[in-house]
């Protein structure tokens, strides 16, 4: 007569057994590391030679081989045993980062050495490296092609005098009115100007006008200036 388990059985036959535990091979350990290293070696010359951010953080763009070659592990470590990676998605599930990420591509290469790494852990090397040499291949070509237009901000200090023809020079340019600040004896305004190419010969021309004390012309981001 065949003996029914419970549910308390199963568990403790099944999950809880010492014998659940599947050790994982050096040559498969060896492997996963060294697939995720070579890619995050790969997202950290991309992301080198495609940057067109402010400040450029070795530190950070180091960080992308560190996260492929940590989340191999993980992906290593809860193949293991099914209670093991219930009770690791529940331990990282609390992790918070703060670090404030400004440009949002930079969210996309976090994800891609996520990514990276759970391919790697999983023994899917073919999917991960060739994945990843197609998202490399777009993001480069991507970042080639030519931005038909650029948004700058132009900052003009001026007085009342200069108003009549500042606004003149205006009408000549693709511009659109961001802010004003009034002040006792000189205004502010920030402009919005749109360019196709680098000819920025209107900012000699405008802080040549009669009651402009000075002009400042900032390449804008839409998050932030540089």
């Amino acid at each position: 007569m065949d003996e029914v388990l419970g549910f308390q059985d199963i568990i403790k036959k099944s999950f809880l057994h010492l014998e659940a535990f599947r050790s994982v091979s050096y040559i498969d350990m060896i492997l996963g590391l060294l697939c995720s290293f070579a890619i995050g070696m790969f997202i950290y010359w991309i992301y080198r030679k495609t940057f067109r951010g402010v400040v450029y953080s070795y530190n950070y763009n180091v960080s992308f081989v560190l996260m492929s070659m940590l989340t191999a592990l993980i992906i290593m470590t809860i193949s293991t045993n099914i209670v093991l990676s219930l009770g690791m998605v529940g331990a990282l599930s609390i992790v918070r980062f703060r670090t404030a990420v400004k440009d949002p591509l930079d969210i996309v290469y976090m994800f891609w050495a996520l990514t990276a790494g759970i391919a790697s852990g999983a023994k899917m090397y073919p999917l991960a490296l060739g994945g990843s040499l197609v998202i490399g291949l777009v993001i480069i070509w991507m970042s080639k092609r030519k931005v038909t237009e650029q948004a700058y901000l132009m900052i003009i200090r001026h007085t009342e005098e200069a108003t009549d023809a500042l606004r003149v020079e205006l009408r000549k340019l693709n511009s659109k009115l961001k802010s004003k600040t009034v002040r006792k004896g000189f205004t502010e305004v920030t402009v919005e100007v749109m360019l196709r190419d680098d000819n920025t010969a209107f900012v000699q021309t405008i802080s040549e006008l009669e009651g402009v004390s000075d002009v400042s012309l900032i390449n804008y981001t839409g998050d932030y200036a540089q």
